[in-house]
């Protein structure tokens, strides 16, 4: 659809032009006079302009001659009077791409315009092309977007269940969970699994971006829209057409914008920022956050109906520490992205090392223990990780040698005999030990195992 300024003085005439054309599906604006025009040009945003030269308050040559320079990419069709020749010629002079000569037929407008809007619809092409481009571009700068969910625990076998079970449906789903539980992953994972997995996958955090630039980040902007716009732009809606939109941190979205986000979602359909053209998209939505938007919508700080057009489906991730289970599987993971050495080599790490962090209660999730892996590959002196290369915060720092040896000797034996007078006096439940003793039980389990208790 191209957006067409049709500037005739004859009421009939531009009624007629107009009719015609948004016939052949364009969007048009319409003008009287030589004023009229000039105020629409000023505004912007048009593919072709199809004027009469003789106007009742000056000449459509004028008008030309203003709009080529202004508007460089928009074509202009003159109309002129039978056998005007010469002015036509005047008019191709001044940055006319074609003319028209009156009295025409519907069938020979039809052709010029469409012969016209060629390198429009071109570049709409070349604009798609780059859409793509920057979407691919997108996805290779993000080391984590090949990633599958990784993990053997119930608990995420659940939530691949639901993801299978909601991929093929066009609904909006609402991912929650806590900060760091992978819930980009699993957007991604609801992507691939759609029968959209051939179109884009684009993210857009809304936390991450200021107020004040978000509309435009999300819907796009025409060239002039603001200070700086200096070219039109796509948004994230419309660089994600026939895709997959992940709006990542949702409860951060501005107030204003929650009511156009909830317009978009509702009619497939908004403006670019400074523009008026309306743009039509198939976008899929999936949204998360790591808030309780329940709360926020009787808080009145999230609007409830888009709160209640985003949870359609909904999915909660569990953190890490209910999935001790996912915790080896994702340390392979990250030791095969950061653990090979320069020659080669590859890191591994022991039994101890592992049972330290399955009994570590992981408030960061799945982003602090690749934290924890990354670094201690970097740091560590010998080919296998043990629990001296692990930085596991409120864990008890190293001892050092020789001096405190013999206390920490005691230490061990303390902590041994209160573990066994724990375990044996509430008859081998470690729920119930672990919360005599202060310890979560994955914990106690991994001291067990340290001390040789059973």
């Amino acid at each position: 659809m191209a957006r067409i300024l049709i500037v005739d003085d004859e009421p009939s005439l531009r009624d007629s032009l107009q009719r015609t054309v948004e016939r052949e599906g364009h969007e048009t604006v319409l003008a009287g006079d030589l004023r009229a025009a000039r105020k629409a040009l000023a505004e912007g945003g048009f593919d072709l302009l199809v004027t009469d030269i003789r106007l009742g308050d000056g000449s459509g040559l004028d008008l030309i001659a203003e709009a080529r320079p202004a508007a460089p990419r928009m074509r202009i069709l003159a109309i002129t009077a039978f056998g005007s020749v010469d002015v036509a010629v005047d008019a191709m002079r001044r940055g006319a791409d074609d003319f028209l000569e009156k009295p025409f037929r519907p069938e020979v407008l039809r052709a010029r315009l469409e012969r016209a809007l060629e390198p429009v619809r071109l570049a709409g092409r070349v604009a798609r092309l780059e859409r793509e481009n920057e979407v691919l571009r997108a996805e290779l700068q993000d080391e984590h977007a090949p990633d599958p969910l990784v993990g053997a625990s119930a608990e995420l076998a659940r939530v691949r269940d639901l993801i299978d079970r909601v991929a093929p449906s066009a609904a909006s789903v609402l991912i929650t969970g806590e900060t760091g539980t992978g819930k980009e992953l699993v957007a991604r994972r609801l992507h691939q699994a759609s029968p959209r997995a051939e179109g884009p996958f684009v993210a857009f955090n809304s936390g991450a971006v200021p107020e004040g630039l978000a509309e435009s980040e999300l819907f796009g902007h025409e060239k002039g829209a603001f200070t700086g716009a200096e070219r039109r732009r796509l948004g994230r809606f419309e660089l994600a057409d026939g895709g997959t939109l992940f709006l990542d941190e949702i409860a951060e979205l501005a107030p204003p914008l929650q009511v156009k986000l909830l317009r978009a979602l509702q009619e497939r359909r908004f403006e670019r920022v400074g523009g008026m053209a309306t743009v039509q998209v198939d976008v899929r939505v999936v949204a998360a956050t790591h808030r309780d938007l329940e709360q926020w919508v009787r808080e009145g700080r999230f609007r409830e109906d888009l709160y209640y057009r985003l949870n359609v489906v909904r999915i909660d991730v569990p953190p890490l520490r209910s999935r001790v289970d996912d915790v080896p599987p994702l340390v392979d993971l990250f030791l095969a992205r950061y653990g090979t050495r320069p020659d080669g080599r590859r890191l591994g790490i022991t039994g101890e090392a592992l049972a330290a962090l399955q009994a570590h209660p992981w408030p960061g999730n799945v982003r602090q223990l690749e934290n924890v892996i990354h670094r201690a590959c970097i740091l560590a002196r010998e080919d296998t990780l043990t629990e001296l290369d692990l930085d596991l915060p409120g864990a008890a720092p190293a001892a050092p040698e020789s001096p405190t040896a013999d206390l920490r000797a005691v230490l061990a034996r303390v902590e041994r005999e209160l573990i066994e007078r724990a375990v044996r006096e509430h008859d081998g439940n470690l729920t119930a030990a672990g919360r005599a003793l202060g310890i979560e039980r994955n914990l106690l389990r991994y001291k067990l195992r340290k001390h040789g208790l059973r």
